[in-house]
């Protein structure tokens, strides 16, 4: 059957630069990604009056998984609302498949006393060394939800420069970005011991290896080295997506700041939770995987301030004569870069408690086992579940989770609009 080009295939936008999403991770915080993405893909462009289409698409752990869904299906009639039903088509024992023996395991796992298992090959998925959780049922999702075959199509077609996905290499700690384009090479990638780039023809198990979160989900081989979550080093994949070329960034966080008034409310029952490794298992994620956002958005402004301030303070020559000799150094240039920063209005890791005492327990031994696992994630926390938060794949959650990032997207219409404009 011939395939049409379609909207999303068109050009980006008028004046020529190049507009990039970039999504960071935190496993099941990731419904929060799909509902800024239902309002992204589908409300959005009723508003501005055209398709929003990104160049560079870029993600980290679950916003790997969230960057290759989108490169195959922008602008398709309801690309959004389709993602965020997936989301909510998920249940804990849907998702982790634990049996009896399996139960016995994870203390023995957590302590360091159960011997290395690994899994075989299959169906597109490669060898994995198993982690605390069994992840089969997530695995077979993203392999047969995500529209591989089209992701193909557009990057082949260059309807797409390029999408970057990154995972940490086990061994050496580096971050791998792996980066699928047309030309199969990667170029203006500056010289960086820690982050390396190589090219890919992306599937699902580079999508998968991105969102291994450390010792809890399986971590993958590809090629010869095993790979787990690229936020340990790189958990908002900002460089990949200014290093390909990108002078426009969309940004979705998933760490919400609470207000003075929310952690003076919060300071009380943290105390009491502190004896909880559940409690500080969440906040050390939390520093590995979502911490380095703000840092890097921080960052990037910081550069951008000053690069404003010299081109004001010296003429419109500042930012040439200064890349003579910056590229010389590194090997791509300094710019300013329009960005645009969406994360959560209120604290997830809160979310994730309430729907757990709504949540009633399943039927069937299976279902039964995998939700003890997760309650035992909140053993001892009083109110910030944080890690509960990366692990409740559940509807009650997702629900809660997409109808807040689509508010907050909502939120934003005005900014977003005149980040798609043509200037």
């Amino acid at each position: 059957m011939a395939i049409q080009r379609g909207t999303a295939d068109l050009p980006a936008t008028a004046d020529g630069r190049r507009i990039a999403l970039v999504m960071s991770g935190g496993g099941a915080r990731g419904a929060y990604e799909a509902g800024v993405l239902r309002y992204v893909l589908d409300d959005l462009p009723r508003r501005i009056g055209r398709p929003v289409h990104f160049d560079i698409v870029t993600g980290t752990s679950v916003g790997a998984i969230h960057a290759c869904y989108v490169a195959g299906a922008m602008g398709q009639p309801g690309a959004g609302t389709r993602l965020a039903d997936i989301w909510r088509s998920l249940e804990v024992g849907g998702v982790y498949e634990l049996g009896a023996a399996d139960l016995i395991a994870v203390p023995l796992r957590l302590l360091g006393l159960y011997a290395r298992r690994e899994h075989p090959a299959e169906a597109g998925i490669p060898e994995r060394l198993a982690g605390v959780l069994d992840t089969r049922p997530l695995e077979r999702l993203v392999r047969e939800r995500i529209p591989w075959a089209e992701l193909r199509r557009r990057i082949d077609a260059g309807a797409i420069e390029a999408v970057a996905v990154t995972a940490t290499e086990m061994g050496s700690g580096r971050s791998m970005v792996w980066v699928d384009n047309r030309e199969g090479i990667v170029r203006r990638w500056a010289r960086d011991p820690f982050i390396i780039a190589r090219p890919a023809k992306l599937g699902a198990a580079y999508a998968l290896a991105s969102a291994a979160i450390p010792f809890l989900f399986p971590v993958l081989k590809i090629g010869d080295d095993y790979y787990c979550d690229g936020g340990l080093r790189l958990n908002t994949p900002l460089a990949p997506a200014l290093r390909l070329g990108a002078d426009r960034l969309l940004i979705v966080g998933l760490q919400h700041h609470p207000t003075p008034e929310e952690e003076a409310r919060l300071a009380p029952e943290r105390e009491t939770s502190y004896n909880s490794l559940a409690y500080l298992g969440g906040k050390v994620l939390n520093a590995l995987l979502l911490d380095h956002v703000d840092y890097d958005v921080d960052r990037l402004r910081l550069v951008n301030g000053i690069l404003d301030t010299g081109i004001r303070a010296y003429g419109p020559d500042f930012l040439p004569r200064m890349n003579e000799t910056i590229e010389a150094l590194r090997g791509t240039p300094y710019k300013v870069i329009d960005n645009l920063y969406l994360r959560p209005s209120r604290d997830l890791g809160v979310i994730a408690t309430d729907c757990l005492e709504q949540h009633h327990p399943p039927t069937g031994l299976r279902r039964r086992l995998s939700h003890a696992v997760i309650r035992y994630a909140v053993h001892g926390v009083v109110a910030e579940a944080d890690l509960l938060s990366y692990l409740l794949f559940d509807r009650c959650y997702a629900d809660h989770l997409i109808e807040l990032g689509h508010a907050d997207a909502e939120a934003h219409a005005d900014d977003l609009a005149a980040f798609f404009a043509d200037r």
